[in-house]
């Protein structure tokens, strides 16, 4: 089914369904502690990383790949997980990727050796872009009518951002009290309970059929690009960017991810149909996705590093001060956000939450190196939690109601793609330039603490230059239609968009 062209904007439809009609809610649901598990994953780790070392013996160049090597697979198999949803039915997808998410979290629970933990990984990642690929696509199709659709993203959004913030307090919790075998264990039950919950309750969707859309070049050429393209990225954090061994990968990577390009304009099937983007609202909510989660990374991560190598907190204390973020993104995701949307607009919701992000940002810039966390930290920490809970669905939101029901697991795919590669790209400049920074200050004679939090406030600094950046693109780039119901600009107006307000 094409997706619509500038000119006939058509609002997502609800796709048929069977036993979930009667409980769409615990079809949302469901998806979302999926999407909430996966998310989780990606940053429970973090605080584990030092006795996760010294339990197996990780190196410290050796201890980055515990999380390069979910992250590597987990954006290279997007793509091509999402076009699988649409061909053979998206049900069937997410429930694989949760099994083999859930195994593959056992295998990790279990290693002994730095070897094995890298391998169960990478096992863990594959699993998690499975299952996470479609589950956007799923969300958005649940409901037709524009409150409840809007809701439902909200939802997912809380699910994706709030899981983040919480991931550094459940990962500082069981490594505490239990140890970090736990960070993996507590995967499986979860898994297991979706997986046989999910079977029954999730609706049934019957694909396109795998013989008539499968690009097997097409997904050879940007699952191969995809990935080698983030682990350039990752890898450039530990050797430099202008190492021929950089080079040589990223060249490699955009070689493969043009050659991609080029298959896509010519196959008959092609994986991902170049038509997506003749929608505005699906290319610049795409880069606005990009460029915000590139900043937020910021928050999670230097966030978390400016509390315990700063200001002393041990791992529990410093995911009891994300506790707050996580407060205020639940509660405004499901609750503010979707008023705000259906009130002002998908697009006025979205500027709004961009500029308290970039507002947040340029405060934690001023925070002190004696600083008390009721005022350097929590305040900002609270204006982000606002602005990620009104952008995050609102971009979502705009970017999914341009895409019909038959495209959404690819087009869930390509938004979770963006999330990935923002967050990686993102991450590596941000630390290079705490590293640069850090190191200037640490040569004219700063002590360690002033030296690091002199990197941080640099990167907090470029992380507000990311989401003004995304501000600035959403209000050129995206554009609100009229109301609901009201009568539509003559189809031949070259300046309509499948945007929706």
């Amino acid at each position: 089914m094409p997706l619509p062209t500038p000119s006939t904007p058509t609002p997502i439809t609800r796709a048929p369904t069977t036993r979930a009609d009667r409980s769409p809610w615990l079809t949302v649901g469901l998806l979302c502690v999926g999407q909430m598990m996966i998310v989780l994953d990606q940053n429970i780790v973090n605080v584990a990383l030092p006795a996760v070392q010294r339990d197996l013996g990780f190196s410290s160049e050796n201890l980055i790949w515990v999380v390069n090597a979910y992250v590597i697979p987990f954006g290279g198999l997007l793509l091509l997980a999402g076009r699988l949803g649409d061909l053979i039915g998206r049900k069937s997808v997410f429930l694989t990727g949760i099994v083999l998410f859930s195994a593959s979290s056992a295998l990790c629970g279990v290693a002994t050796s730095d070897t094995a933990l890298i391998a169960s990984r990478f096992l863990q990642g594959i699993g998690g872009a499975v299952a996470s690929a479609c589950v956007l696509g799923m969300v958005a199709t649940v409901f037709s009518e524009r409150r409840r659709q809007a809701q439902a993203i909200a939802a997912y959004s809380f699910a994706s951002a709030g899981g983040g913030t919480v991931g550094p307090l459940l990962g500082g919790v069981l490594t505490d009290l239990l140890s970090w075998h736990w960070i993996f264990f507590i995967n499986a039950p979860i898994g297991a309970v979706l997986a046989l919950v999910g079977a029954r309750a999730l609706p049934r969707d019957r694909g396109e059929g795998i013989g008539k859309g499968t690009d097997f070049l097409g997904a050879l050429l940007v699952t191969a690009g995809m990935t080698l393209l983030v682990y350039a990225v990752v890898d450039a954090g530990r050797i430099g960017w202008g190492t021929t061994r950089t080079l040589l990968l990223g060249t490699l990577a955009l070689l493969l991810l043009t050659g991609f390009v080029v298959r896509q304009a010519t196959a008959a099937n092609p994986l991902l149909p170049l038509r997506f983007f003749r929608s505005r609202s699906v290319g610049a909510a795409n880069l606005v996705q990009f460029l915000m989660i590139a900043g937020m990374f910021g928050l999670l991560f230097f966030g978390t590093l400016y509390l315990q190598r700063v200001l002393a907190y041990d791992s529990l204390e410093a995911g009891l001060g994300f506790v707050p973020v996580a407060v205020v993104i639940a509660a405004v995701s499901l609750g503010l956000s979707t008023r705000l949307i259906t009130g002002i607009g998908r697009r006025a919701t979205l500027l709004l939450g961009l500029a308290l992000i970039t507002g947040s940002f340029l405060t934690l810039s001023f925070a002190r190196v004696d600083g008390v966390y009721l005022v350097d930290f929590l305040p900002a920490s609270l204006v982000m939690g606002l602005g990620v809970g009104l952008a995050a669905p609102a971009a979502m939101g705009l970017g999914m109601t341009a895409v019909t029901p038959a495209d959404s697991g690819i087009a869930s795919g390509l938004f979770n793609t963006t999330q990935q590669i923002g967050g990686a790209i993102g991450l590596t400049v941000l630390s290079a330039i705490v590293s640069t920074r850090t190191n200037t200050l640490t040569a004219a004679g700063g002590t360690e603490a002033e030296s690091l939090l002199g990197g941080y406030q640099a990167a907090f600094l470029a992380a507000a230059g990311f989401t003004l950046t995304a501000f600035v693109v959403a209000a050129a780039l995206l554009k609100s239609p009229p109301p609901e119901g009201a009568a539509r600009p003559n189809a031949a107006s070259p300046e309509r968009d499948t945007s929706v307000a």
